[in-house]
């Protein structure tokens, strides 16, 4: 037991084991549910380095775990090949690189086989858009001309082409059409539904929006 603990608390083990400390507490979070398991895939991008197509928290754990046991194993190697401090120093360097090395080509082969259990998300479409309501971002729009503003369920923006059309639902879902369609707000600034797409023309039908008319979704 003691020689167990003074190889995790040694160089390499211990920057893998602190590393380990940090995994572990976060999956405690995940399952109190003070965190979510795909945290960090907004942020980390493991595709690059082979181990894309499982989530971020997954494929990172996994990581650490086999190198944590790759240089603790190593380390304790170290210590009974009688060598001198000198070179079991060099040696313990190249238990270092080894462990990480040999945890990723692990971990590689775990995703490549299992990464059919992690359906990968639909890509993002400009379908996402429709039923959102947007911003006009030019003086008016009519139906050849006009650009507005939507953010996006992560939270970016996108400017968008957007046109106007002389019958067009309003946000309560009945259509507005006639002579007052046309005088029906539209302006920068003001706010509008996209309510379909036109992928010939690659822009967005909308209509006037005023959340105060909104009915809203128990009505």
């Amino acid at each position: 037991m003691d020689e167990f603990l003074s190889a995790a608390i040694g160089f390499p083990a211990v920057i893998f084991g602190a590393a380990l400390v940090v995994i572990i507490c976060f999956w405690l979070l995940v399952l109190a549910g003070a965190a979510g398991h795909d945290s960090f895939d907004a942020d980390l991008d493991t595709g690059p380095v082979g181990l894309g197509g499982v989530p971020v928290s997954v494929s990172v754990s996994l990581l650490i775990v086999f190198a944590w046991f790759g240089s603790l194993t190593g380390t304790v190697l170290l210590r009974h090949s009688g060598t001198d401090s000198a070179t079991r120093a060099v040696l313990a360097v190249a238990v270092l690189a080894g462990s990480l090395l040999l945890a990723w080509a692990a971990v590689r082969l775990l995703v490549h086989r299992f990464r059919r259990f992690f359906p990968a998300e639909p890509p993002p479409s400009r379908l996402d858009f429709v039923g959102s309501v947007c911003t006009i971002r030019t003086g008016t729009v009519t139906t050849t001309f006009g650009q507005a503003e939507v953010v996006s369920r992560d939270g970016s923006t996108a400017i968008v082409q957007v046109r106007r059309a002389e019958s067009f639902p309003s946000a309560a879902g009945s259509p507005v059409s006639g002579p007052g369609a046309e005088d029906a707000p539209l302006a920068m600034g003001g706010s509008g539904l996209l309510y379909a797409y036109d992928e010939d023309g690659e822009f967005f039908w909308v209509a006037p929006y005023d959340a105060a008319l909104d009915p809203g979704p128990n009505s």
